[in-house]
């Protein structure tokens, strides 16, 4: 009995072996290389789309990407010459740097690369519109091509007629500022859509370069209007001057690099004319001009004036009053204007720029938004908002950073005139 049991034990151990190495035999078998993955090439289209016409003077580049990112842009005109374009900051769109001439083609050749390194090419001809014959809104840049400006010169550009709120976004994607050394600032409107204003959150770092572009000349603006230049300059920013002028004292405080250099006696505007309290900047400098006030409420003069410095477009200057200097320093007998003795203005013309930063308290009116350059007569949180565009979170709440170390003193510049020259 026992012999037979171990002899039924032994065939089944035998039995079940094969079992065994089967198992491992399928094992095996399984073990095959994995198919090799296919990486795709980016995906790439590209406006103005192929064989597109009438494409306004203002055209761009805009290419759409996905799986890569741009590496190359070329366009041509159809003579073959190269058109020079530049990338906007965001990579969003290549923008020539002149604007393109009418009824002429054009093609792109853009190519996008893939973090694999496949890379791929797309072409777009277009052919430009014809001049057109919408009427042309007029834009002035107030910021002429080598200059020295002051630390608060705003970059400022008007408009007339005035830009409606519906079209303000499209105008401003086409107007660049540069700084070197960096320093971000934003675009903001005017209610009224006469002016738009460029600045930073802080004054300008003496020293620093700007660049301004204003790339206008064919851009629809509504639906009724276009366009009328390209307009460019570059200027760089002097020393920091600011002048103070309270009216409880009737005297100007003249600052440089932030310490006091002089005291000015004025005499300002008299009660049925006020000067305006807030923030101002000098617009032009006069060494003579003539004051002609005739038509104009409370006016009916003509004056000649000397070393006149202008703060507003309704005509108040500061300026060499050698008939009020018994009054300068005691009571207010001018017509808005600040009135100061001939020696003092002509001291005064050699110290400012246009540019600099001139504040009025404690007067009987405020000075009005666009009645002048008026981007720092509000705080930096009320500026943005009048983007038309939206602005980066971190510079809504940037913070406005250390006073910068004095620059070397050097000549200012003048602006176009502007539209009044009335003063008093």
């Amino acid at each position: 009995m026992g012999l037979r049991r171990r002899m039924v034990l032994v065939a089944v151990t035998v039995a079940a072996t094969p079992l065994v190495l089967g198992g491992c035999t399928t094992e095996r078998r399984a073990a095959v290389r994995p198919a090799e993955q296919v990486v795709p090439s980016p995906e790439l289209t590209l406006t103005p789309a192929d064989l597109s016409r009438d494409v306004p003077l203002s055209a761009e580049v805009v290419p759409l990407v996905t799986g890569g990112k741009i590496t190359a842009v070329r366009l041509v005109d159809d003579t073959g010459t190269l058109v020079r374009a530049e990338p906007r900051e965001d990579g969003s769109a290549w923008v020539p740097t002149t604007p393109l001439r009418p009824q002429h083609t054009y093609t792109a050749a853009v190519t996008a690369t893939g973090d694999s390194g496949r890379t791929t090419t797309r072409t777009t001809t277009f052919t430009t519109a014809a001049a057109s014959t919408k009427p042309q809104v007029s834009s002035t840049l107030y910021f002429a091509d080598k200059q020295t400006y002051g630390t608060a010169m705003p970059v400022t550009i008007g408009f007339d007629p005035p830009i409606a709120r519906a079209a303000r976004a499209d105008v401003q994607r086409r107007l660049f500022v540069t700084t070197n050394p960096p320093q971000p600032g934003a675009w903001s409107w005017v209610d009224d859509g006469s002016q738009v204003y460029y600045r930073a959150p802080d004054f300008w770092r003496p020293g620093t370069t700007i660049s301004v572009r204003a790339g206008l000349a064919g851009l629809p603006i509504g639906k009724n209007h276009i366009g009328d230049a390209d307009r460019t300059a570059t200027s760089r920013i002097g020393r920091q001057v600011a002048l103070e002028v309270d009216n409880a004292t009737k005297q100007m405080r003249v600052l440089r690099d932030g310490k006091l250099i002089r005291r000015i006696p004025v005499s300002l505007g008299k009660r049925s004319t006020p000067t305006s309290s807030g923030k101002m900047v000098i617009m032009e400098k006069h060494q003579n001009t003539t004051f002609d006030t005739r038509g104009e409420p409370n006016g009916g003069y003509v004056v000649n004036v000397k070393d006149a410095q202008r703060l507003t477009w309704g005509g108040e200057f500061i300026h060499g009053a050698p008939w009020s200097v018994s009054d300068q320093g005691r009571r207010n007998v001018s017509h808005g204007c600040t009135n100061i003795s001939a020696a003092n203005a002509d001291w005064l013309m050699n110290v400012t720029q246009v540019g600099d930063l001139v504040t009025f308290t404690g007067t009987e009116v405020r000075l009005q938004p666009g009645n002048g350059w008026t981007a720092w007569n509000t705080s930096w949180g009320q500026f943005v908002k009048g983007s038309a565009l939206p602005v980066p979170a971190d510079l809504r709440l940037a913070p406005a950073p250390a006073p910068a170390p004095p620059a070397r003193a050097v000549a200012g510049g003048v602006p176009t005139p502007g539209p009044s020259t009335s003063g008093g």
